[in-house]
């Protein structure tokens, strides 16, 4: 059998499907969690996937994640008794039909004889069955979930992103939940996990004038989950960081050297071929255009 490569997708930073513009301000840019985790991790990467905007391959494991987290979004919809393990199960199909119509070129994932297909699906089933050894949906009442936030630093450097959920408890103490289909992070790497966390309490303590009670990263790949409370000193360090990351951002931008950077990640990118760490080469930089500029930009098509 002849396995068709999967057609590769222009990669799209979830708070640039929901972000709106900001009008009448002078914004310096525009940073994400996801950004800002591809400028640390390798700002060539950075560089293909904000500034090139080159498509990569669909991979079924971070497809998975969009899968699973649209069917916990859309779980919450459900009368509180009816958000049980077997009522999830059935909406693992449904949410991946919906996604294929939005992006029909993911399909091209699999063969087509639809086994490939039958397997994931079954894996997606998997990972979300754990959820409910940890949480009792039937229990919960989320503020909001997958929920587009945004603010202005004084630099005018704009922060934004997605979060899973948001919780409020009757205090007003605020529980922000994000949900990962893999597995935990060793516990050297755990202040690289909650980083995201950090920048979506940061946000939030911006917009709504109260810091975040709790930080909690809900792992479904093995069924951990990993709490922090965060305080003043931490989402300022935060703050201090984004802004670090963006200073170093222009910095490439002004000189066009985006430095590759090996590591563990390098395992699943699709830019091999163009990187000089595995002897490729960069194509130009793009002309300064609306779209090519997207890292200067306070917001593009719509993560």
């Amino acid at each position: 059998m002849t396995t068709t490569p999967p057609t590769a997708v222009t990669p799209v930073d979830p708070a640039e499907r929901v972000g709106t513009a900001v009008d009448g301000v002078d914004v310096l840019g525009a940073l994400s969690p996801s950004r800002v985790g591809d400028f640390l991790s390798c700002p060539l990467l950075f560089r293909f996937r904000t500034i090139d905007r080159l498509p990569e391959p669909p991979s079924p494991a971070a497809v998975r994640g969009t899968v699973v987290h649209r069917v916990l979004e859309q779980l919450f919809d459900l009368p509180a008794a009816d958000r049980t393990p077997d009522r999830a199960e059935t909406m693992v199909a449904p949410a991946w039909n919906e996604l294929l119509d939005a992006e029909p070129a993911l399909g091209t994932m699999f063969d087509g004889d639809g086994a490939d297909v039958v397997a994931w699906l079954s894996s997606c089933r998997e990972v979300l069955a754990r959820y409910f050894d940890l949480e009792d949906p039937r229990r919960l009442e989320p503020a909001d979930r997958e929920l587009y936030v945004e603010t202005l630093t004084d630099t005018k450097l704009l922060l934004r992103g997605v979060v899973d959920r948001v919780d409020v408890a009757p205090d007003g103490a605020i529980r922000i939940v994000d949900y990962k289909t893999s597995s935990s992070s060793p516990p050297e790497f755990e202040g690289k996990a909650l980083f995201q966390l950090k920048f979506y309490g940061l946000v939030i303590w911006r917009m709504r004038g109260v810091i975040p009670k709790r930080l909690q990263l809900i792992y479904l790949g093995n069924s951990e989950i990993l709490s922090y409370e965060p305080d003043e000193h931490d989402l300022l360090a935060t703050e201090r960081k984004v802004q670090a990351v963006w200073d170093a951002v222009r910095l490439a931008r002004e000189t066009g050297d985006w430095q590759p950077r090996k590591g563990y990640g390098c395992t699943w990118c699709a830019h091999q071929a163009i990187c000089p760490e595995y002897g490729g080469t960069p194509p130009p930089l793009p002309e300064r255009s609306p779209d090519a500029a997207a890292a200067q930009a306070p917001d593009s098509s719509s993560g």
